[in-house]
C-alpha cells in the first residue's frame, strides 16, 4: 500500500518547478533555507512533498553571479576578452542539457519454419536507452569550456524475431573537473523570463515551488501511463479494449508498468542543493538513466491468447538542464588588490606563466600554479584570482565570480603591496571582501610585495605590527619578486601553510 501511495503521489505531481513572483502565503508548503553549516541541515522527516524557496537560497545565496550565466552575451564577451588577452579559455559556469536514451520498442513476431508458417510468438524486447554517467577527474582539468551544451545518449534498438532483444543504446561518459557543483535548473528559457530584468541583482524575491521526494528534487520523465503504450500489428486500441482477454491481460501488465514507473521515480531524483564533485571517482557514476525497452509479444502468450499481435513501446529517456559551477581546488588561494604584484609573485615561485604588466586588472581569469619548494617536500598548488576591488563581495567588478575559486583552499595568502599609501587598510579591505564565511578555519600568510619600493621599511613595519596585534596566528613575509629577494623564505612559509591545510 505504501509503494502504491508513493506511485500515486509521483504520477499526480508531474511538475518540476513552479515560479512565484512573491512569497506564497496560502500554500501548504515550507520555506527552505540553504544550510550554511551542518547544524542547519534539514532532516528528511521535516521535508514536505513540495517546498518553496527563493532562487537566491537555491543557489547558496550567490544568485547575483550565478544567474549571469543566463545572459549569454555577458559570459561570451568575458570569455572572448580573456581568450584574446591571455591566450587561454576559462569557463567556470555552464548550462548543459542532458538527455538519456529512449528504450527500443518490443517486436511482434511469430516462429516460422518449413513445417509451420505461423508458430508461437517469438518477438524480443527492445533494448534499453543509453545512460549518462559523470566521471570526476583530477585537478589538472581547470575549466568547463570543453564541455558541450548538449549531451544525448543513444536510443535502444527495437526487438527482433527469434526472441532476440534489441541492442542497448550507447552510454555517454562525461569528465567533470574536480570541484564542480552540479545543480538542477528549470528550463533556461522559462527561467530567464522570471529574471530577465534582474541582471546583477539579488533574486531573493523570486520563488520556486519544487516537487520533492524525501530530500531530493523529483525530476520529470514523460511517457505512457500504466496500461498504455501498446503497439498493434492488426486492428487498434478500440478493437482490443472490447476483448475480455485483452482487458484481463492489461490488468496484469498495468501492475508491471506501475513497478517500472516506481523504479523510474526512484532513479530520477537529484539532491535539492546540488551535487558536489569534491572527490575523484574511481568509476563513472550514473547520472541519468535511459528508458527501459518495451516487451516483445512473446511475453503475452497465455491460455486465452495464442497469437498475441501486440507488444509494448519502449519507455522514454529523461531530459533535464543542469548548471555546472566550477570552484577551483588549490592548497592556497592568492588574494590581492589589482596591481598588488600577485602575478609577478606567482611567476617567481612557480612554473606558471601569468601575464604581467604595470597596470591594473592584468589578470582576467583565475590561474593555477603548481609549486615544488624542495625536492624532498610535497608540491602544492596556488590559485591566483583576478584582483579584488572594494565591493567585490556585493559583485562589484564581477568579484563574486572570482571569490568562489578560493572557497575550497586550505589556506590563504593575502598579497599586499608595500608601494601602497596604506598597506594596512588594503589588508583590511581584502579581509572584509573575502568575508568571515570564506575565512573560517583558514590558515593565513600575508605576503608583502614590492619591498624595494617601501619607504625604507616603514610600511612593512606598520603592517607587521598591525598583524601581530590583530591576527596573532598569521605570519607575514616581505618579498621583491622581480629581484627574487626573500622568495625562498616565502616558499617555505607557503609550503608550511599548505601542509597545515591538508591536515
Amino acid at each position: 500500500m505504501k509503494r502504491l501511495l508513493q506511485r500515486l503521489q509521483i504520477t499526480s505531481r508531474r511538475f518540476n518547478c513552479t515560479f512565484h513572483a512573491s512569497k506564497p502565503d496560502n500554500l501548504p508548503t515550507t520555506i527552505l533555507k540553504n544550510p550554511t553549516n551542518e547544524e542547519q541541515i534539514i532532516k528528511i522527516s521535516q521535508l514536505p512533498q513540495s517546498s518553496i524557496l527563493s532562487i537566491s537560497d537555491y543557489f547558496s545565496g550567490n544568485s547575483t553571479h550565478l544567474h549571469h550565466v543566463f545572459y549569454s552575451n555577458l559570459i561570451h564577451n568575458k570569455s572572448k576578452k580573456a581568450l584574446k588577452t591571455e591566450k587561454k579559455k576559462f569557463i567556470d559556469l555552464k548550462i548543459i542539457k542532458f538527455t538519456s536514451g529512449n528504450g527500443g520498442n518490443g517486436s511482434i513476431s511469430f516462429f516460422k519454419d518449413n513445417l509451420k508458417s505461423f508458430g508461437p510468438p517469438d518477438g524480443g524486447d527492445g533494448g534499453n536507452g543509453g545512460n549518462i554517467y559523470i566521471n570526476v577527474v583530477d585537478k589538472n582539468l581547470n575549466s568547463l569550456h570543453y564541455l558541450n551544451k548538449k549531451y544525448i545518449a543513444k536510443n535502444g534498438e527495437g526487438g527482433k524475431g527469434g526472441q532476440l532483444d534489441g541492442k542497448n543504446g550507447d552510454d555517454i561518459i562525461i569528465d567533470i573537473p574536480l570541484g564542480t557543483i552540479i545543480r538542477w535548473i528549470p528550463d533556461p528559457i522559462e527561467f530567464k523570463k522570471h529574471i530577465q530584468n534582474k541582471e546583477g541583482d539579488s533574486l531573493e524575491d523570486t520563488y520556486m515551488e519544487l516537487a520533492l521526494i524525501n530530500d531530493k528534487i523529483q525530476l520529470r520523465r514523460e511517457g505512457y501511463k500504466p496500461g498504455e503504450g501498446w503497439l498493434y500489428k492488426e486492428n487498434d486500441l478500440e478493437y482490443y479494449n472490447q476483448k475480455d482477454f485483452f482487458q484481463e491481460l492489461n490488468v496484469k501488465v498495468s501492475k508491471y508498468d506501475e513497478e517500472i514507473e516506481y523504479e523510474e521515480s526512484q532513479q530520477d531524483q537529484f539532491p535539492l542543493f546540488g551535487l558536489d564533485c569534491d572527490q575523484i571517482t574511481t568509476k563513472p557514476m550514473l547520472f541519468l538513466k535511459g528508458g527501459k525497452g518495451g516487451l516483445g509479444n512473446m511475453h503475452f502468450l497465455t491460455s486465452n491468447i495464442r497469437n498475441p499481435k501486440f507488444c509494448k513501446v519502449g519507455r522514454l529517456g529523461i531530459t533535464e538542464n543542469f548548471l555546472l559551477e566550477l570552484k577551483l581546488i588549490a592548497d592556497l588561494g592568492l588574494i590581492g588588490l589589482p596591481n598588488a604584484g600577485k602575478s609577478s609573485l606567482l611567476r617567481a615561485i612557480s612554473n606558471a606563466k601569468p601575464r604581467v604588466g604595470h597596470w591594473e586588472f592584468t589578470t582576467l581569469q583565475p590561474t593555477i600554479g603548481t609549486i615544488q619548494h624542495r625536492i624532498d617536500s610535497l608540491p602544492f598548488t596556488v590559485a591566483d584570482i583576478p584582483g579584488i576591488i572594494k565591493g567585490a563581495s556585493q559583485n562589484k567588478g564581477m568579484g563574486l565570480d572570482f571569490l568562489r575559486h578560493i572557497e575550497r583552499s586550505g589556506g590563504m595568502c593575502f598579497v599586499v603591496s608595500l608601494e601602497s599609501e596604506d598597506p594596512t587598510a588594503d589588508l583590511e579591505l581584502l579581509v572584509e571582501e573575502v568575508g568571515p564565511k570564506r575565512m573560517r578555519d583558514k590558515n593565513v600568510l600575508v605576503v608583502a610585495t614590492k619591498a624595494d619600493l617601501s619607504n625604507e621599511g616603514e610600511n612593512f613595519k606598520t603592517l607587521k605590527e598591525h598583524i601581530e596585534m590583530k591576527y596573532k596566528d598569521w605570519k607575514i613575509v616581505p618579498v621583491c619578486a622581480p629581484k627574487g629577494e626573500n622568495i625562498d623564505r616565502c616558499l617555505q612559509l607557503m609550503s608550511e601553510l599548505a601542509e597545515k591545510g591538508r591536515k
